[in-house]
């Protein structure tokens, strides 16, 4: 019996890797009691039991072993992060944030806005994985397996490492990685979209709740240059600090 259970659960973890991109009409996600999630397109109950309609069929399972379902732009409760490298994928982001001369806090705090740390995340539009990838990008990263964790941070932070060097500044770097590069060009600077400017004061905010106070200075800023090879911190007084800065 137990290793039908391991089995079992073994199939719907590869279930649901699989089908998180397929299209679907109407996607959300089945949480199961043990911690899975499954990609679906719908559901019925009938009985004790609940069919879930996947894009390439269905499954029934125990109405018991389900927790609850969501949909498709809502990720479960945030795991923590801390700035040392032993939170969730601290290894793996502090060695990409290494590779590619990016701020370890930028690029988690990144990783918390786009998937909150879940490998499968899929979102609407089809971005894939812990970086939200979308399919092109992907491929012109020569990503091949976007769920796997290490492929697609490192992939995620080559990205961000382009558009820094792109467009100059991590405020513009962070619209390009939400809207798109050509977006932002278009608009010659950050978007007139809510939920942009919604993404970048989010990832901001992430970032200030990984920097300690410095007791001296007060606190410090991250800045970036394409011309230099990686971001560094600069002390800002708490007179500057304590200014209101532009959305």
């Amino acid at each position: 019996m137990k290793k039908s259970a391991r089995c079992f659960s073994t199939w719907l973890l590869a279930l649901a890797a699989l089908l998180a991109v397929a299209p679907a009409a109407h996607a959300d996600w089945a949480v199961l009691r043990n911690g899975r999630r499954l990609h679906i397109t719908g559901y019925q109950r009938r009985g004790n039991f609940v069919i879930l309609q996947l894009s390439g069929g269905e499954v029934t399972l125990p109405a018991k072993d389900i927790a609850r379902f969501e949909t498709q732009d809502v990720f479960p409760a945030a795991v923590p992060v801390r700035t040392a490298p032993s939170g969730p994928y601290g290894k793996l982001v502090a060695k990409a944030a290494k590779q590619n001369g990016l701020n370890r806090r930028l690029l988690s705090s990144v990783i918390r806005a786009e998937s909150n740390f879940h490998p499968l995340a899929v979102s609407p539009k089809g971005a894939l994985g812990l970086m939200q990838l979308m399919p092109a990008t992907a491929r012109s990263l020569a990503v091949r397996h976007p769920f796997d964790p290490a492929e697609n941070v490192q992939a995620g932070a080559r990205y961000l490492k382009q558009l820094l060097g792109k467009f100059g500044s991590v405020k513009l770097a962070l619209a390009a990685y939400n809207a798109g590069p050509a977006t932002v060009r278009l608009y010659h600077g950050v978007p007139p979209f809510r939920e942009t400017r919604a993404y970048i004061a989010r990832v901001r905010r992430d970032m200030k709740k990984k920097v300690a106070p410095n007791p001296d200075s007060g606190t410090v800023k991250l800045v970036c240059s394409p011309f230099e090879p990686r971001c560094r911190e600069e002390a800002v007084s708490r007179e500057d600090a304590d200014r209101p800065r532009l959305p």
